[in-house]
Order: C-alpha cells, then sequence, then structure tokens
C-alpha cells in the first residue's frame, strides 16, 4: 500500500474507481438492449477525436467527446430509422474510427506512446484535469444511469410499450447514446479504447450468474466493478502490468469464479432436489406506469 503515497497513483486509483462503478451502470442497458460491442465501436470513433486532437494541438479528450459523442448519435439515428443493419453500422464505426485515428495520428508529431497510451489505457499518467474531468463526467453518468432508471430499463425492454406509456423513447435513447459515448471516452484512460466494453459488460454478464431482477443485478455489476477497478491498480502497482489489462482481467477471473460456483450450486440442487423459487423483483416498467 505504500505505492498509493504518490499523487499520480492516487489520481489512478480515484480515476479507475469512478469508472468502475459509472461503466456497469451503463453498461447493464447495453446489455439488455444487446449492443454489448457498441462501446467498442465508439471507441474506434473517440480515438478518431484523440487524433484529431493532437493533430491540431487541443485536448485529446475534449476533442474524443465530441467525436465519441457524434459517432454514437449517428449511431443511434440509424438504427432507429432501420435504413441498415445496426451490425453495418457497428462494422462502420468500428473500421472507419480506427483507422481515422492511426492516420490522424501518425499525421500529427505525437510519438507512437502517446496512440499507445490511448489504445490500452494510461491511469498513472493522469493528470490532475484528466481525474476532475472523469470525475464530474462520471459522476453525472453515474447519478443519470440510477435517476432514470425506470424509464431507461422500460424503453431498452420493450420501445413499443414504452411508446405506449408516453416516455420519450427517442430522446432517451439518444440519451443512453451519448451516455455510452461519455462513458467510453473517460474510461480511454482506465482501460484503453480496445478493452472498454469489457468493464462495460463483464461485471453485468457476471453479476447475471447469481442475482434475479434488474435492479440486484445493477447494484452487484457496479460492486463487481469497483472491485475490478480497485484491485486491478493495486495488481498493476505491485506486480508492474498494465493497469488496464489488470482491471480487465480480474473482471474475467471474477465472471469465470462465478460461473463456476454457480454451475455448480445448480449441479448440488439437481442431486438435491427442487427448492423454493425465490421471490423475483417487481419489473421495471411497473415503476414507470406508477
Amino acid at each position: 500500500m505504500y505505492l498509493f503515497q504518490y499523487d499520480f497513483m492516487l489520481r489512478a486509483l480515484v480515476g479507475a474507481l469512478v469508472i468502475g462503478l459509472a461503466a456497469p451502470a451503463l453498461g447493464i442497458y447495453l446489455v439488455q438492449r444487446r449492443l454489448a460491442l457498441i462501446g467498442d465501436g465508439i471507441g474506434h470513433v473517440a480515438l478518431t477525436g484523440v487524433g484529431a486532437g493532437l493533430l491540431l494541438n487541443r485536448s485529446p479528450v475534449l476533442v474524443a467527446v465530441v467525436a465519441a459523442t457524434l459517432g454514437a448519435i449517428v449511431i443511434e439515428l440509424v438504427r432507429s430509422r432501420g435504413r441498415t443493419s445496426g451490425d453495418l453500422a457497428l462494422a462502420l464505426l468500428f473500421y472507419g474510427g480506427i483507422a481515422g485515428g492511426v492516420m490522424l495520428v501518425g499525421l500529427s508529431d505525437a510519438s507512437s506512446g502517446s496512440l499507445n497510451a490511448y489504445l490500452f489505457g494510461s491511469l498513472t499518467t493522469t493528470s490532475p484535469a484528466d481525474l476532475i474531468t472523469i470525475g464530474v463526467l462520471g459522476v453525472a453518468i453515474l447519478v443519470t444511469m440510477l435517476v432514470l432508471r425506470p424509464a431507461l430499463f422500460a424503453v431498452c425492454h420493450d420501445e413499443e410499450y414504452a411508446q405506449v406509456s408516453g416516455l420519450p423513447v427517442r430522446a432517451l435513447n439518444l440519451l443512453l447514446a451519448v451516455g455510452t459515448a461519455v462513458t467510453v471516452t473517460i474510461a480511454m484512460r482506465a482501460v484503453g479504447v480496445l478493452l472498454i466494453s469489457a468493464l462495460m459488460v463483464v461485471p453485468v454478464a457476471t453479476a447475471q450468474q447469481v442475482t434475479r431482477g434488474f435492479r440486484s443485478t445493477m447494484a452487484a455489476a457496479m460492486a463487481l466493478g469497483l472491485f475490478a477497478a480497485g484491485a486491478g491498480v493495486w495488481v498493476a502497482a505491485t506486480a508492474d502490468t498494465a493497469p488496464g489489462a489488470s482491471v480487465v482481467l480480474l473482471a474475467i477471473g471474477s465472471f469465470l469464479v462465478v460461473a463456476l460456483l454457480a454451475a455448480g450450486r445448480r449441479a448440488l440442487r439437481r442431486r438435491t432436489g427442487p427448492a423454493a423459487a425465490p421471490v423475483a423483483e417487481p419489473p421495471e416498467h411497473e415503476v414507470v406506469l406508477g
């Protein structure tokens, strides 16, 4: 723990913890909509913003926020109007975004190390200004996802039902797209654009192994994200490994452990006979109607 006496390690830890909470809080909606990989596509668009920022001598993070937000809005409009498949639109984001980012970084005076920092994360180089940006945007995303949980759940679960209920479906979809873009951009400093989706999706997949109901899954996913982020930074500091990779590997390791334990529990129940059915949580859409 003596490593955390240094300011740069404390900044890395605080930044990782904020992202560890915010990423699963938004990722659960993407999993509900079967858009688990959209974070990768938007992350590649954010890389184009990073390249543009380096080329124009502007803040790469702020330019990346703008680029990722525009990309997320475009993909949502394309998806909602049904002019092309969501898979095709995501493919365009994947390839066009990362190609544009690599080309723009190459045209700038930045070194290859600058590109690697955004591809794979660089928590230990987080500046005080970066930490403020991560903290403000991360808390904003977290609060939004929690406050609007019933409405966002209804939209992700059944858009037609949400429309009939009087919810602003288009606005909520755009809000979710913009939230994804912001989350991807701030998580870029922690795990890099190539690993962003893992932190948004893996804790949710882990929580789904042992929880019932949307609210409990969301709470468990946030707790798992917090654990993976904090423990990942500690492992990186003590073992001298990449923080982003350490965070993601711990998240995946948690998934494997929980999945094995859940499988063992199900096998034990089959041998000992049926147990009383657990009481499920009320559906979120009942909260919306109320």
